[in-house]
């Protein structure tokens, strides 16, 4: 970068204008910068408005400091001065003034703002493009499911491979950690859902039906699938962002320099660890949502917690348990996957990082409640068409 002129400097600035019939010669003297810009440019345009002008001579030997918006400002009188076809010259400039005018590009003086073509796309051409990324988007999760695979093969047979101490890490950081914020999350749905069901069974003098409306849901739907949107918010944006992070900073490209497997070595212990907890974090939400009911049934149903923990059991089935557990299950792959599948697609900047970290987030909420409403065809047959 090109550095302002600098002397040693006497005065602000000076400016002496001598007229010679019509020719203008101006003395320029002491500090020109872009604090005092505004007042000699206003000071040069009204001398030269005083009269008809037949050329303009700028003596710059007097400058002692000059920064490039002065210099700017020079050139700009002097383009204008030309397209009104009055010759104008810069003279006695020395060798660091050249340097500062010679950043300056002129010709991006009188050339129009570049804006951005307009787009002549219709609605279906959008739509189709919009098909055809979400279509190219499926293929390289699909294709990252695969290397993820592939990579957990090889780690179930080379059991050493795998970095205990980061499964325990990322264990701790995607299940102690959210513990509270589950169980908190699995109470307050607890009481509201058996608050509002009391006010309508209430009708009927059904009250006694509230525990295994409350204990159902928890257990095959609610506890599940608020838990595993919990910990996509937490633990699965903060995958891409890590793995985002680390590949902006060349840190993943250094990993394959030194014949280390990115997914085997970063994606393993996440999606490992998310599979660990999240049945576990589940069964807190599901303890939590029950005893949330339970408040409620003994402060307004006048039930004893002997009834309600009665009706719950009646309500519960092994087979809701474990099909809950296994969706609980299948729902962190989705969530550890996406998110390290996005954090390896960053390219440049924190930008990207911020992009695909919220991209990971919408993927898996919505991949989870799509995997929740195939599972709840799919269990409804299972269960129909089976003796379990």
């Amino acid at each position: 970068m090109t550095q302002p002129l600098k002397k040693e400097c006497q005065s602000n600035y000076k400016i002496s204008f001598q007229w010679k019939d019509l020719n203008l010669f101006v003395d320029l003297a002491g500090e020109f910068g872009l604090k005092n810009l505004n007042a000699f440019t206003e000071e040069i345009k009204r001398e030269i408005s005083r009269q008809k002008t037949q050329s303009m001579t700028f003596d710059l030997s007097g400058i002692c400091y000059l920064d490039s918006a002065a210099a700017l400002a020079l050139v700009q009188i002097e383009k204008e001065s030309v397209s009104r076809n009055i010759p104008c010259r810069l003279i006695n400039l020395s060798d660091e003034a050249k340097g500062i005018f010679s950043v300056i590009h002129e010709d991006a003086l009188t050339h129009l703002p570049i804006h951005a073509e307009k787009s002549g796309e219709g609605v279906i051409s959008q739509m189709g493009q919009a098909s055809i990324y979400l279509a190219r988007d499926f293929v390289n999760f699909v294709t990252f499911i695969g290397e993820l695979l592939v990579a957990l093969a090889y780690t179930l047979r080379h059991p050493r491979t795998l970095r205990g101490k980061d499964v325990l890490f990322y264990v701790r950081r995607a299940g102690v950690d959210g513990l509270p914020i589950v169980a908190l999350i699995g109470l307050l749905m607890g009481l509201i859902m058996a608050f509002m069901s009391y006010l309508q069974f209430r009708q009927f003098g059904a009250n006694i039906y509230v525990p295994a409306l409350v204990s159902f849901a928890m257990v095959k739907e609610l506890g599940p699938i608020m838990t595993a949107i919990l910990v996509a918010g937490r633990s699965g944006s903060a995958f891409a962002a890590e793995i985002g992070t680390m590949v902006v900073n060349e840190e993943v490209d250094a990993l394959q320099t030194m014949s280390f497997d990115p997914v085997r070595f970063l994606a393993i212990p996440k999606v490992l660890a998310t599979v660990i907890v999240v049945p576990i974090l589940t069964i807190y939400a599901d303890l939590a949502g029950i005893l949330g009911g339970m408040i409620i049934g003994i402060t307004s149903l006048d039930l004893t917690v002997k009834t309600y923990i009665t009706q719950s059991m009646k309500t519960i089935q092994v087979f809701d348990v474990v099909t809950s557990l296994v969706k609980a299950a299948v729902f962190a792959g989705l969530i550890s996957a996406i998110g390290c599948q996005r954090g390896f697609q960053v390219r440049s900047g924190a930008q990207d990082v911020g992009k695909y970290t919220t991209s990971a987030v919408v993927a898996a909420i919505f991949l989870i409640v799509l995997t929740d409403s195939i599972f709840a065809v799919m269990l409804y047959y299972v269960k129909r068409y089976s003796i379990i």
